[in-house]
């Protein structure tokens, strides 16, 4: 209980003291505040960059391989885009045969799109949209949600029907004031039924396909308006599912690449012609590119923080001067030296925190900003990360004046 009563009488009287010499205390730690602020708005910012360019790569699938005709590269390294140029595309043919074959998978599914589209209904219309046509498990391996409405069956999927999902901007804008269930929508001349509305997504981040520019089809229907081949058309792409149990996909990758090498007809000593991309590559190239934004954050921060850091140390100084006679009279009266010790280094700490605090609340003010698509969140790691960092300045700062006003002889202390 003594050592409670301690430092509980030395809180007190680090807190009177920076009560007394407020201004004193509101410069002093303006410098940990710039500093906290700088570190922290660089964590909550890629942070929140992060987490939003993860949200913009969902419609790839989490757990995904993507058999494709051109890898994925990415950085400032050269791309010998030659070496691609005469692979043939993954076609249908192919992906029934992976249907038939592939084991170690939670599903598989086939598209193709085409950008660009319009879509008239009457006399409204709507541009700009992408038309992706699509196989039976697309809806399981991209996780597609609607808000009203069905997907494809299996039926209007083989037998190549004019059926459509649209997603919110064309639903919106080819029909404002009804329900697009059930109703006509004309596109490339060709009317399709809606049977679904896709699920509203929002703005994503990255320029990447949204849902709510889409039109959805099945993949045979878009055949019939497009040539989909393995080296002329449009290019499609087959999404594999991983399962649970196979972690980094690799049995899923050596039975796709057995199976692919097979159907292509490839001898041991070629190179594959296809691609295995997986969504998560992206996610690894920016996580290294984020890893350097927070060193320099750090960087940033730390000079502004070593600046505050010499303000209180100063003040503490300072403080030990102007109060050196009330700490003789205090140990005369029987105050042991640890007490005038966390007596000092209490201020110096509550300095540093009420800096470090003020920065956080700073940040706090910043995620209110209108990013547009950027939605910034400031994180319990982040808070606790800027309150650490404050109590160890507050410390370091301290804790030499704090040694040298408890080393203090009493009989000199009351004399100066």
């Amino acid at each position: 209980m003594l050592i409670f009563r301690l430092i509980w009488e030395s809180f007190r009287f680090a807190f009177n003291a920076l009560k007394m010499n407020m201004m004193r205390t509101v410069l002093s730690f303006l410098g940990v505040t710039i500093g906290i602020f700088a570190i922290i708005s660089v964590f909550t910012l890629v942070d929140s960059l992060q987490r939003n360019i993860n949200n913009s790569l969902n419609f790839l699938g989490a757990d995904n391989i993507i058999l494709e005709k051109w890898p994925y590269q990415f950085g400032g390294n050269f791309y010998p885009w030659w070496k691609y140029y005469q692979r043939p595309n993954p076609d249908y043919e192919e992906f029934k045969y992976l249907q038939a074959n592939l084991v170690n998978h939670d599903g598989l599914a086939i598209y193709a799109y085409k950008t660009n589209i319009t879509a008239k209904q009457k006399s409204s219309s709507s541009s700009g949209l992408n038309m992706i046509g699509v196989s039976y498990g697309y809806k399981d391996i991209n996780d597609l949600q609607l808000q009203t409405g069905r997907y494809f069956s299996i039926q209007e999927t083989e037998n190549a029907s004019n059926v459509a999902l649209i997603g919110q901007r064309a639903a919106t804008e080819l029909f404002p004031f009804q329900s697009p269930l059930g109703q006509m929508v004309k596109i490339k001349g060709t009317k399709f039924r809606v049977i679904g509305v896709i699920e509203e997504e929002g703005e994503a981040l990255l320029d990447t396909p949204s849902n709510d520019d889409n039109i959805l089809i099945p993949y045979k229907t878009l055949s019939k308006f497009y040539l989909v081949s393995k080296h002329k058309g449009l290019g499609s792409s087959i999404n594999i599912k991983g399962m649970a149990d196979d972690p980094g996909q690799e049995r899923l990758e050596g039975e796709l690449t057995g199976l692919m090498r097979k159907k292509r007809g490839l001898k041991p000593k070629e190179d594959n012609n296809f691609a295995m991309n997986r969504p998560e590559a992206f996610a690894t190239f920016l996580s290294q590119v984020f890893n350097v934004l927070n060193i320099a954050g750090w960087i940033i921060g730390s000079f502004s923080i070593l600046v505050g850091g010499f303000g209180i140390a100063n003040i503490m100084f300072v403080s030990v001067r102007e109060r050196t006679n009330i700490i003789g009279i205090q140990k005369s009266l029987g105050a042991k030296n640890n007490f005038i010790l966390y007596q000092f280094l209490f201020e110096s700490i509550f300095l540093s925190l009420f800096g470090g605090m003020f920065g956080i609340f700073l940040v706090y003010l910043l995620t209110f900003m209108d990013l547009g698509s950027l939605e910034l969140i400031m994180n319990l790691k982040n808070i606790l990360i800027g309150l650490g960092v404050s109590v160890v300045i507050g410390v370091i700062s301290g804790i030499v004046p704090a040694g040298l006003a408890a080393k203090m002889d009493p009989v000199i202390a009351i004399r100066s």
